[in-house]
């Protein structure tokens, strides 16, 4: 069986939870003895690419995925253009298409439609009303590009609960819930880093992760909890904003920002820090928070309904907090007091989430009866 999967983003250039997933699951399927490919931008050159037994397929040059602090439309439009035309230069049984930036769906629909094949949509995030805060009024093309993303005739995939709920509520009812995953064994070998630290954040530093607040917590903390140390690893447009906060806020002695890391050098991190700090109010999963959780750390995040984090909190792995810097600042006193009692429960947790568990559910579902519209 061939299966494609179309993302532009590409795991390890860029490195993100959507990314990750395409991968761990991709190089999985390979080892089961079926032909994975990914179409995406070519951030490894012009010609065709071997990852871990996945092909990778440049579907156009290198692109930027943000303007300012927000993802490019042109971007979008441009790879979903060029995937068009690269798609039908093969023989693929089965789309995996990611439906963020949207407009490739449309293309991969259109490839399916044509040769009669397979097409999955896999829906990390639903937007909905949350088109308005990202775009203002522009924001109402972007909610009509979702919705009819959402009527496409396929099989389809949500990535946590909380992005089943939101699909069922705008009229999507077939779809699977099958979530990220971790390297749940790897995790267990790796060993602590030398370099310790109380705090520790990792993902994206865009707008919605609310990295300004854990700042600001950190400044409120300093002063009750000797030599703080807070570790910010990642990168985005939000980058320079965030190192010139910290200096105006006189952190510069606590507070510690690293580019995107390596695999294994992230998670010793994560194994020699206290606790793992998510403030982000827009989460469609939240791998880093599971992977802290196998690393034993509680995960303090924001309460709010964009954030499927909260998902893992309330199973006792972690605390929610207020949109606040004050309200994060307590909460994260509390974690670091309460994680050796809870260390257990989350690594428990996080046992679940496995990746050999969750390609069983992928293939069940890629193995299943093709999907018949009569069915929608």
């Amino acid at each position: 069986m061939k299966i494609a999967y179309v993302y532009d983003a590409v795991y390890p250039w860029i490195k993100g939870g959507v990314e990750r997933r395409i991968y761990e699951i991709g190089r999985r399927l390979v080892s089961k003895g079926y032909d994975v490919h990914w179409f995406g931008i070519g951030w490894w050159g012009n010609k065709e690419h071997d990852l871990d037994g996945i092909k990778l397929h440049p579907v156009c040059k290198p692109q930027r995925l943000y303007v300012g602090r927000r993802r490019s439309i042109k971007e979008a439009v441009v790879f979903a253009l060029n995937l068009l035309t690269k798609l039908f230069k093969y023989d693929l049984d089965v789309i995996d298409c990611q439906v963020f930036p949207y407009f490739p769906t449309f293309s991969s629909n259109l490839y399916t439609l044509i040769r009669q094949r397979r097409l999955i949509l896999t829906w990390h995030e639903v937007w909905q009303d949350y088109w308005y805060e990202y775009l203002g009024l522009k924001g109402f093309f972007g909610k009509v590009v979702e919705n009819l993303t959402a009527r496409i005739k396929c099989d389809v995939i949500a990535v946590s609960e909380r992005t089943l709920r939101d699909l069922i509520l705008i009229g999507v009812n077939n779809a699977k819930l099958i979530p990220n995953g971790i390297d749940f064994e790897k995790i267990r070998q790796i060993e602590p880093a030398s370099l310790e630290s109380d705090i520790i954040f990792a993902g994206r530093l865009i707008r919605d992760k609310n990295v300004n607040l854990l700042l600001e917590a950190v400044r409120i903390l300093k002063d009750e909890i000797r030599d703080l140390t807070c570790l910010i690893i990642g990168d985005g447009p939000e980058k320079d904003r965030l190192c010139k906060l910290a200096l105006e806020l006189d952190l510069d002695k606590n507070v510690r920002f690293l580019n995107f890391l390596e695999y294994d050098t992230l998670i010793s991190l994560m194994k020699s820090s206290k606790v793992f700090v998510l403030p982000s109010t827009r989460e469609g999963f939240g791998v880093t928070a599971l992977e802290a959780n196998a690393c034993g750390l509680p995960v303090v995040t924001v309460r709010h309904r964009r954030n499927a984090v909260t998902e893992l909190v309330r199973r006792g792995c972690g605390i929610l907090c207020d949109l606040n810097a004050k309200d994060l600042a307590e909460k994260i006193t509390i974690a670091i007091e309460k994680r050796k009692r809870i260390k257990r429960r989350c690594v428990e947790c996080a046992r679940q989430y496995d990746w050999n568990r969750i390609v069983k559910l992928i293939v069940d579902l890629y193995e299943g009866k093709c999907y018949s519209p009569d069915e929608g």
